[in-house]
């Protein structure tokens, strides 16, 4: 007899993940879904199998309480309440009556059509679709649950804590003992504490809406409560438009056209041109807020001063920093493509000596470096946006090639060793999920690091098709394997693809084009009450920002 086989639970989990990402495609090429009908099974099971590490306590009774906060930042405002939610294109809502909800941590537009309907716009690739559909899974997760405790089995009743519940949101705002009261009842249906239940609502409690957190589970409640007395089911749809469109780079070719326009308009189209894929801030605060700040922070060091460009309610002299750079030649370009990419352009040629903290080497203003920074791209995404911006651009039928000298990606990552801030330093990106892997020469590398207080990390990383899937067990094994995985983001793999076919198939730009990674850790999935789900970094992610930039920064300004 020969052994038997068993398998591990970091291969159930992957098989799992995979299982996942091949019903979702199926479903969007379908065009619909119903949450409970075979294929929303079919999803829920195999996120129940992951348990991913965000979503702590999903395969329990009770109710998971800070997944719920992380996938509510990332999904409009009202979604609990719309029994059809549909994904589409950019189909020329904005035009409409309707105003956009935007969600605080997604930048994607979504309209509420009514009261039982919910538009999202995908304008950012499947990677977008993945992460609405898992987040809605979860919602779904928590909504049975909610539903299984308050139904009494083998009637049509509700438990007592739901009817109470129920009648304290006939008002529209509660007193501080009827709030206390309703969140009894609500801790009761959840499961959880009255103290969980209570900080949940204070983060979810809003001016305009301070019974949101109650409402949420009343919803949640109440749509699934619905679909097992009434048969009254939700579902998902996929528009024409968007299966159409899907995967033609339709808003990565038009902000690409976009931006180089504006790059020929400036005649800095030809000049030598370094990509900064970053945040909106750290390049322009690195160049100009020294200079700029000198009198309102006279005595404050370079870290000091980029703390207080980042704390709350320091607009004044943020909007200095940003006068300034546009003095000396910075061009933003607020997005207009539906990518969600916006866009700032220094000419360093217009730098003056006194204003810029670095100092480039003299010579004629057509040789003079243009940093071209972009916002940070989401999952496959980051393929579309560069892989259009390389193109050649078409003038008068004339084929212009970009003279690419560097593209340096700086981002946030989880850390598989390490905690919040930390450093990773990639030599290759290994696509989740297939065999592709993507070695490549960083210009950045460990040493460049050292002596600041952060432990940084060099290694292979992880492009994973979503971060709301990964469990613990698949990430030990990247990380204890050979892969010797030190972290895990969503979209090295893509900018590294888009840059290999350029410089070495398409030839459309040169061939010793230099690359830059560097990440920071937003959170150690590994470690408990340290994922993405637990909160922010704060002022901790402001030191590994502004270091990795200075990196880059002074790199170009030697090159």
């Amino acid at each position: 007899m020969g052994k038997t086989v068993t398998t591990t639970r970091a291969q159930e989990s992957t098989n799992a993940i995979e299982r996942m990402y091949i019903t979702m495609r199926h479903l969007f090429n379908r065009g619909f879904y119903k949450p409970t009908g075979v294929s929303g099974e079919a999803l829920k099971n195999s996120l129940l199998l992951i348990r991913p590490e965000i979503y702590g306590s999903l395969g329990e009774e009770k109710a998971e309480l800070n997944g719920l906060l992380y996938v509510l930042e990332r999904l409009p405002e009202g979604i609990e309440q719309c029994r059809f939610i549909n994904l589409t294109s950019d189909e020329g809502y904005g035009i409409s009556h309707i105003s956009p909800i935007i969600p605080p941590k997604r930048r994607r537009n979504c309209y509420r059509i009514d009261d039982e309907q919910m538009n999202i716009e995908i304008t950012r690739g499947r990677s977008d679709i993945y992460d609405i559909l898992t987040h809605l899974t979860f919602l779904f997760i928590e909504s049975e649950k909610i539903c299984k405790k308050i139904l009494i089995p083998e009637s049509n009743k509700t438990i007592r804590d739901w009817t109470k519940l129920e009648k304290s949101l006939e008002k529209e705002e509660l007193d501080q003992s009827e709030r206390e009261i309703a969140l009894i009842h609500t801790a009761n249906i959840l499961g959880r504490s009255f103290e969980e239940v209570l900080s949940v609502y204070d983060k979810l409690s809003t001016s305009s809406n301070p019974e949101r957190f109650l409402r949420i589970v009343y919803w949640l409640g109440k749509l699934a409560l619905e679909e097992e007395l009434t048969g009254d089911k939700r579902s998902i749809t996929f528009s024409t438009l968007l299966r159409e469109r899907l995967g033609h780079h339709i808003h990565g070719e038009r902000w690409a056209n976009d931006i180089k326009k504006v790059l020929d308009e400036n005649n800095l189209l030809q000049r030598p041109i370094h990509i900064i894929s970053a945040n909106m801030h750290s390049v322009m605060n690195s160049f100009f807020a020294t200079e700029a700040l000198s009198e309102e922070l006279p005595e404050s060091n370079r870290l000091e001063i980029f703390e207080a460009l980042s704390a709350v309610g320091n607009e004044t002299i943020r909007l200095k920093v940003k006068e300034v750079a546009e003095a000396n030649g910075m061009i933003s370009l607020e997005d207009t493509s539906g990518t969600n990419i916006d866009v700032q352009i220094f000419d360093t040629a217009k730098f003056s000596e006194k204003a810029c903290y670095y100092k480039f080497s003299e010579g004629a203003d057509e040789e003079k470096p243009v940093i071209f920074v972009m916002d940070y791209a989401f999952g496959e995404q980051a393929y579309e946006t560069i892989d259009e911006f390389l193109k050649p651009f078409e003038r008068d039928k004339n084929e212009v090639f970009l003279n690419v000298l560097s593209v340096s990606i700086m981002g946030k990552a989880g850390i598989l060793e390490g905690g919040k801030g930390d450093l990773m330093i990639p030599s290759a990106h290994i696509f989740e999920g297939t065999a592709d892997n993507y070695p490549f020469k960083n210009e950045l590398c460990a040493k460049d690091f050292e002596n600041h207080g952060l432990q940084v990390f060099e290694g292979a990383m992880v492009t994973v098709l979503g971060t709301s899937l990964q469990n613990r067990d698949i990430l030990k094994f990247f990380h204890e394997s050979t892969w010797n995985v030190i972290g895990l983001e969503m979209e090295g793999v893509h900018y590294q693809k888009a840059i290999q076919s350029a410089s070495k198939i398409r030839k459309s730009i040169r061939e010793d084009v230099k690359v830059r990674y560097a990440y920071y850790a937003s959170d150690n999935p590994l470690e408990t009450g340290s994922t993405l789900a637990s909160g922010g970094l704060g002022t901790t992610g402001v030191k590994p920002t502004y270091l990795i930039t200075d990196r880059i920064l002074k790199q170009i300004v030697n090159s």
